[in-house]
């Protein structure tokens, strides 16, 4: 993926401070923050995408490779009981701190990181990515439609259903009865969340209410192997 080039963009990992730096910046712009850096970014793999014109940073995120019996040490299990997800007997990555320059509007974009994502995911051999997919702000009743669609199409296997962690939640799945409209829930589910979704992707029964990041998020996962063949052959276009 080193040196991946498409369009205006080009993809590098994080290789310096001074790469990491940039993305931590960005983040926290995106974010709304003073700083945006953790104890987890010692620990990934950091993905940048920058514009060829002036080198600028217009995308980050950050991969985490796990195994099932790792995955207490992820950053989704600060907020997620996984304990079933220990089982898993594949190799698995959580997808992190996924942010685009907000003055930046270019659909390419997204399909570079995701191109660049695929070919992390293929050089890699994981079988499961995961991470956390945010709704911007912390009131329910804006993203009702949303919940109800993730309710009726897609909850997470029972088998893997994260449990009830954090003290603040929405749990949508027991308390929504209402049937989604289907357009209205689309266009207020977040971009990156909508595109897992896509890729068959599965959510928590339950969203965290985030007050530092003034966020709703949901513990979202997908499993590479039922990823729709047609998905797949966009997703590997990006990198030819």
């Amino acid at each position: 993926m080193m040196g991946l080039k498409k369009g205006r963009y080009r993809v590098v990992e994080g290789q310096c401070p001074a790469d990491i730096a940039d993305a931590q910046a960005l983040r926290a712009r995106c974010f709304g923050l003073d700083r945006d850096a953790d104890t987890f970014d010692p620990l990934c793999t950091h993905i940048l995408i920058r514009r060829l014109s002036d080198d600028a940073l217009v995308c980050c995120f950050r991969m985490m490779p796990l195994s099932g019996a790792e995955i207490s040490r992820s950053y989704s299990a600060q907020y997620y009981a996984l304990d079933a997800l220990a089982a898993y007997d594949g190799r698995m990555v959580e997808m992190g701190r996924f942010c685009v320059d907000p003055e930046v509007r270019d659909p390419d974009i997204l399909r570079v990181a995701w191109g660049a994502m695929t070919a992390y995911v293929d050089c890699n051999g994981v079988e499961l990515l995961f991470g956390c997919s945010s709704f911007s702000g912390t009131e329910t009743a804006d993203y009702l439609d949303a919940f109800a669609m993730l309710k009726a199409r897609h909850l997470a296997p029972k088998r893997w259903l994260p449990r009830v962690k954090a003290p603040k939640v929405f749990k949508f799945a027991a308390r929504l009865r209402r049937k989604p409209d289907a357009k209205k829930g689309m266009l207020r589910m977040p971009p990156l969340l909508r595109t897992y979704l896509l890729m068959g992707g599965w959510v928590s029964d339950h969203a965290v209410v985030d007050d530092r990041m003034n966020t709703l998020h949901v513990f979202t996962g997908v499993e590479i192997g039922a990823i729709p063949p047609a998905r797949k052959r966009l997703l590997r276009a990006v990198i030819g």
